[in-house]
C-alpha cells in the first residue's frame, strides 16, 4: 500500500501478562489491525487487546485483518460436551469492538455466518496461480490432486484455472490429526502432480497423498498450501517425503527452525493491500478474484 506501519507497542509485564499501546493518535482514523491467530494463544490475546485499545482511543473504524484464522477447524459440535471454538474466538474478537473482519482461505467458509458484521473472505489463489503457471503444465502432463474431500472444491478451481486434470483421494480419519487413504479417483500416471490444500498442519495428509501419487506413477509432486501451521514433526516429514517442492504463503510467520530447502514462500501482502484499498474507497472486492 506504500504506507508506513502504525506506531504500536506490545510488551509483557513481569508476571507474563500482555500489554499493548498505540504510540500515535488514531482518533477518527480507520485502523487496520493485522494479526494471525495461530498458536501460541498469546496471538489471540494480543489481537483482542489491540482492537480494544483502538476502540478506546476513539478510532473511527477498527478492522481486524486476520491472515490465518486459528481454531477454524473447530466449527461444529462433533462430540458431546465440546465447544464450538471457531464461534467463541470470533465472538471474542467482535466483543472487542471490531467493525469488520478480513481473513483468507478459511478452513470452513461457513464461519463467516458466525458474525453479524461485514466479513471479507479473501483467496490466496491470486498470489499462487501466477507462480503455478510458471510450471507450464497442461491437461496432458499435469493434474491437481485433492488430498481429501474437504479440499476438492478448491482443487477443482485450481485445476480449471490452470487447465490441467483433477484427481481426488478418499480419506478416512480414525482419530484427530491422523489420516489414512481409502481410494483414489483419477489418473496420475506420468503426470506432474500438484497437491493443493488450505493448510499444512502435521503434514500427514500431504505426505500420504504424495506417497500415493508416486506409487501411482506420478513424475513428481509439488505441494501448495496457504497456511503453514507446521506443527509437531511436520517439517521433518516434509523433508523426508516424496514431495519435490512445498509452496506456502506468509499468512503465518515461520521461525528459522521451520525453514528448509524444499520450502518456497509466496507473499499475500499484495492481496491484503489491494483489499484494504478497495474497502477504504468503497470498491468491489469480488472483482479481484475473477481470474
Amino acid at each position: 500500500m506504500d504506507m508506513p506501519l502504525g506506531d504500536l507497542s506490545i510488551f509483557k509485564f513481569s508476571d507474563g501478562e500482555i500489554g499493548a499501546a498505540f504510540e500515535e493518535n488514531v482518533r477518527s482514523e480507520d485502523v487496520y489491525i493485522i494479526q494471525s491467530t495461530n498458536p501460541p494463544a498469546e496471538n489471540i490475546i494480543e489481537l483482542t487487546l489491540i482492537l480494544d485499545a483502538a476502540r478506546r482511543a476513539s478510532a473511527h473504524k477498527v478492522i481486524a485483518v486476520i491472515p490465518y484464522f486459528g481454531y477454524g477447524r473447530q466449527d461444529r459440535k462433533h462430540a458431546p460436551r465440546v465447544p464450538i471454538s471457531a464461534r467463541m474466538i470470533l465472538d471474542m474478537i467482535i466483543s472487542a469492538g471490531v467493525d469488520r473482519v478480513i481473513t483468507m482461505d478459511l478452513h470452513s467458509a461457513q464461519i463467516q455466518g458466525f458474525a453479524n458484521i461485514p466479513f471479507d473472505h479473501l483467496y490466496s489463489r491470486i498470489a499462487l496461480l501466477d507462480r503455478l503457471r510458471d510450471f507450464g503444465l497442461n491437461a496432458d502432463d499435469g493434474v491437481v490432486l485433492a488430498p481429501d474431500m474437504g479440499s476438492a472444491k478448491m482443487s477443482q478451481s485450481y485445476a480449471s484455472k490452470l487447465g490441467v486434470g483433477f484427481a481426488l483421494i478418499d480419506k478416512r480419519r480414525p482419530r484427530p490429526n491422523e489420516a489414512k487413504v481409502a481410494n483414489l479417483v483419477g489418473d496420475l500416471e506420468n503426470k506432474h502432480v500438484l497437491i493443493i490444500d488450505d493448510m499444512i498442519d502435521t503434514a500427514g495428509t500431504i505426505c500420504n497423498a504424495a506417497q500415493l501419487a508416486m506409487e501411482r506413477g506420478a513424475k513428481n509432486v509439488i505441494c501448495i498450501a496457504t497456511h503453514p501451521v507446521l506443527s509437531g514433526n511436520s517439517v521433518q516429514r516434509l523433508i523426508e517425503s516424496d514431495i519435490e517442492k512445498v509452496i506456502i504463503t506468509d499468512t503465518i510467520e515461520l521461525p528459522k527452525d521451520k525453514l528448509f530447502d524444499k520450502l518456497e514462500i509466496i507473499s499475500v501482502g499484495e492481496v491484503f493491500g489491494e483489499s484494504i484499498k478497495r474497502i477504504n474507497s468503497g470498491q468491489s472486492l469480488s472483482s479481484m478474484f475473477r481470474l
